[in-house]
């Protein structure tokens, strides 16, 4: 069987969402420490696709232009996608040198939610190459539910409204979702699964050839890697 999988980091590390094609196949979820079993497994052609929840493709100057139209699509939840930073700050040393790489860059500051990702960003940095792409490719959970459904979502990912919101679009594609949610690895939250659930359905899309994608598919950054968000 052809298997995909999701991933969006979590308190420890990463939280895996595998599956095959179809609705009705069988879904494992599993939290790992590192990656490196995830990228392991596309390399070894045991997965065909994977879609990641953090950003890939770090611009050398400026905005990314999958980034304004994630926006786009997101309308009034366009909060839940930060601005990627440039890929100079990806060896910033703290919070000051970031901001200032940052500007010096692309002309704007950095959030302080991505720079508390910088850690997982630089993990995606050392494991993710160009070779592996679009095997491997950058999601947004968000957009994803947009796309989804009809629009995007009205209620915050972590209210209950919310949870059944994302639930309900998710249980046609999985049916197992409110299951797994429930039997959730430790140091996983809701939005970890639901998110990874997301990026699993991206991942299906990109396996059969009917991701979207936002962003200018020729352009690179500084590592060749894709400048994309597969939706």
């Amino acid at each position: 069987m052809t298997e995909v999988a999701g991933v969006d980091g979590c308190r420890g590390g990463w939280l895996v969402v595998t599956t095959g094609l179809d609705p009705t196949s069988p879904v494992a979820v599993s939290a790992v420490a590192t990656l490196a079993p995830v990228v392991e497994r596309v390399r070894a052609g045991a997965l065909a696709a994977v879609g990641l929840d953090m950003p890939i493709g770090l611009a050398a100057a400026g905005r990314r232009a999958a980034d304004r139209e994630a926006r786009s699509l997101l309308g009034a939840r366009r909060s839940s996608l930060f601005p990627t930073p440039p890929a100079a700050v990806l060896d910033a040393i703290d919070y000051a040198d970031a901001l200032e790489r940052s500007r010096a860059a692309s002309g704007v500051g950095l959030s302080k939610q991505a720079f508390y990702l910088l850690p997982k960003m630089r993990e995606v940095a050392a494991a993710v190459t160009p070779d592996l792409q679009p095997a491997i490719s950058e999601a947004h959970p968000e957009t994803s539910f947009s796309v989804m459904g009809d629009g995007p979502c009205v209620h915050p990912k972590r209210t209950n409204a919310g949870v059944d919101e994302r639930v309900a679009r998710l249980a046609p594609h999985f049916p197992a979702v409110a299951a797994a949610i429930e039997a959730r690895p430790a140091g996983a939250a809701i939005d970890d699964v639901l998110d990874a659930f997301a990026a699993a359905w991206t991942a299906r899309r990109i396996a059969t050839g009917e991701a979207l994608w936002l962003g200018d598919r020729t352009a690179r950054d500084p590592r060749g890697l894709r400048l994309t968000i597969a939706v």
